[in-house]
């Protein structure tokens, strides 16, 4: 009897469930991320607008450029570092992220409408495959002629880039003769230090290009060696940096911080707030400290320098940063681009946003740097304080928001000084065409100098230079200079150094001797007395 009643109402119990159910999912459909229940989601005006001109237009149009304009579109009413990466540029874009790059290892510049070796990096591609400094490129995979006024940098670079493994065959000019080369292309280091070495018996200068993958872990390999050599006083160079990874930023603060002091937060409408505080005992928490930045020192840079200005644990000397206050989270899209978006700003310890203004117009934006040049605000120190909300120190010092880093002492950007002879040879590119060329004409002599400072002893211009330099930049730029004056042969002389040792030692080289005549060094030294 039990079972007969069971057969009978075991499929009513089961139709009742089914239907109550569904009432209650059709009552919970728009409490859902995944729209209508047994249905399907509501198009957007986009989507449908989308969907007609891939179905009606007229013409012919690639669906991926529509959805590309649309993202754009989207994208530029919010602020000016939400942007939208194609998949055939994101390699491109994450490549200042890390510490290596693919290629075949030479830096170059093209003189005379022609690529010419300015420098082989050593272990890498091309010096294995026997590439020299002088040597002029002629062709690429046989075919492809890279010689003429049509010449861009950016397609040389294009050619040459690949990956690791892959080859690449070239064809050289070298003194006069053709020479066929077979280069395999891999990955090799690229410095993220630009140059780490001792002022003085005490003082360190460090300058860091960017904030990449292992950028904390080459900072502490030459702290080790600075604090060997007995540094007990640092100049830290951020100037040019603009940024990169915030998370090295924040571990190379900690070595200068003691206790746990907050370093930077962040938070944004859908971002809770985060911190980040000193954690451990750092390399260099006590001796004196100057950082150095520009108007290019941004994102990252600026986190780094404005903690330690707000604990008051270093002077900052230089002029205002670019002021970049906003953190970007990088999302892949499933066509292979992806969307940098805004999720969040950064404050410092303070509670500073350094973030500049920005609105619609976002060339106004971009632009901004320019403006601060004609206004006056890299010349004048009075004219490039923010007008941000004012914040106090534990020292009791007033820094400022909502426009960069202001530097405790500013440093004008050095062009008054500038003839316009010595000007018209930086605008054409002249004085570094002419190092170049003078090297690889002596190249058995500078080869013979051990060090970069002895550069200041064994090459001194004289006339003769002078000579050959106006000589050299009316054939080859149509630069007409009749002669210099004392001061300008001062200026060229220094500069020719500093190229020089550029061209020999590549970036320690230049920056050991450009410093002797940097200002901001200079007030860097006097200011750690």
């Amino acid at each position: 009897m039990g079972s007969k009643k069971l057969q009978v109402w075991l499929p009513i119990l089961f139709a009742l469930t089914m239907v109550l159910g569904m009432l209650v999912g059709y009552q919970l459909r728009d409490e859902t991320a995944g729209g209508r229940f047994l249905g399907f989601s509501k198009r957007t005006s986009l989507q449908e607008v989308v969907d007609l001109v891939k179905g009606r237009y007229v013409d012919k149009f690639a669906s991926d450029s529509i959805n590309q304009l649309a993202v754009n579109q989207l994208l530029s009413h919010l602020d000016p570092h939400s942007v939208l990466i194609p998949s055939n540029q994101l390699e491109a874009a994450d490549e200042h992220l890390q510490d290596n790059i693919k290629g075949i290892g030479i830096e170059f510049q093209i003189f005379d409408d022609t690529v010419n070796v300015m420098s082989v990096i050593k272990t890498g591609p091309s010096e294995k495959a026997g590439l020299q400094v002088g040597d002029k490129f002629i062709a690429i995979n046989d075919s492809i002629q890279i010689t003429g006024r049509s010449l861009k940098i950016d397609k040389v670079m294009s050619l040459l880039k690949g990956g690791a493994g892959t080859k690449v065959k070239i064809k050289i000019l070298r003194s006069g003769k053709l020479i066929d080369k077979t280069i395999e292309r891999a990955a090799f280091p690229v410095p993220i230090i630009d140059v780490s070495y001792m002022l003085d018996k005490e003082t360190g200068f460090l300058r860091i290009d960017r904030f990449a993958d292992r950028s904390y872990e080459a900072f502490m390999e030459s702290m080790g060696d600075l604090k060997k050599k007995g540094m007990k006083k640092l100049i830290l160079d951020l100037r040019g940096n603009g940024g990169g990874l915030l998370k090295e930023a924040i571990a190379i603060a900690d070595e200068f911080l003691d206790g746990e002091k907050l370093i930077v937060y962040t938070e944004g409408d859908h971002q809770p707030r985060i911190e980040n505080r000193s954690r451990r005992d750092g390399i260099f928490e006590t001796g004196k400290l100057v950082v150095l930045v520009d108007e290019s020192s941004a994102s990252a840079s600026e986190v780094l320098a404005g903690a330690l200005q707000d604990w008051d644990r270093a002077t900052i000397i230089g002029r205002r940063t670019f002021g970049k206050g906003l953190v970007q989270q990088q999302f892949q899209l499933s066509d292979g681009s992806a969307v940098r978006l805004t999720i969040a700003r950064y404050y410092t310890p303070l509670g500073r946003n350094i973030q500049k203004p920005y609105g619609k117009d976002h060339q106004d934006y971009n632009e901004e740097l320019l403006t601060r040049f004609h206004n006056g605000s890299m010349l004048k120190a009075d004219t490039a304080k923010p007008k941000g909300k004012a914040f106090k120190t534990p020292a009791g010092k007033l820094v400022y928001d909502g426009g960069g880093i202001s530097p405790d002492i500013f440093i004008p950007l050095d062009t008054a000084n500038i003839s316009e002879n010595v000007l018209r040879l930086y605008y054409r590119n002249s004085l570094n065409s002419f190092v170049y060329r003078y090297y690889v004409q002596n190249r058995e002599k500078f080869d013979k100098i051990e060090k970069p400072e002895n550069i200041l002893t064994e090459f001194i211009p004289g006339d003769k230079e002078y000579g050959e330099l106006r000589n050299f930049a009316l054939i080859h730029d149509g630069v007409i200079i009749n002669s210099f004056t004392e001061k300008e042969k001062t200026q060229i002389s220094q500069r020719l150094q500093t190229l020089m040792a550029r061209q020999v030692w590549r970036k320690e080289g230049y920056f050991e001797i450009a410093n002797r005549y940097d200002l901001a060094v200079q007030k860097g030294l006097i200011n750690l007395k």
